[in-house]
């Protein structure tokens, strides 16, 4: 068992969630609430949450496997957010700031993942 609280990468996802939450979903139209705003909503605390389910598995291989649907959560909000911006719904300053941080998140699982599965960074 892991302390999800140590992992930079988990700690790293927890702000990416927060500013989500702060800075894009409180400017998405009314009518996309049901739809795109609660798609990235969900793809984005999921994230940290797989992190957090990963921890309490037994084996590296388990836990690979949860960082691996990270992984998957983090392309959806890549993708969720280029097209929030793409419809016009977000400025580009925002965008930017979001799709940097999403990027990071990307790379720290990345080479979680390969530290984990033992393959050479």
């Amino acid at each position: 068992m892991r302390d999800y609280k140590k992992l930079d990468v988990w700690k790293r996802s927890h702000l990416l969630t927060k500013q989500v939450y702060a800075d894009v979903l409180p400017i998405m139209p009314r009518e996309e609430q049901y739809a795109l705003t609660n798609q990235l909503r969900r793809s984005t605390y999921s994230i940290p949450l797989n992190i957090v389910e990963g921890c309490g598995r037994n084996t590296d291989k388990d836990f690979v496997h949860y960082l691996d649907n990270a992984l998957g959560s983090a392309h959806e909000v890549e993708y969720t957010c280029y097209l929030i911006y793409d419809l016009g719904f977000i400025p580009k300053e925002i965008y930017d700031k979001v799709h940097i941080a999403i990027n990071e998140v990307k790379a720290m699982l990345i080479g979680f993942i390969k530290f984990l599965r033992g393959e050479n960074l």
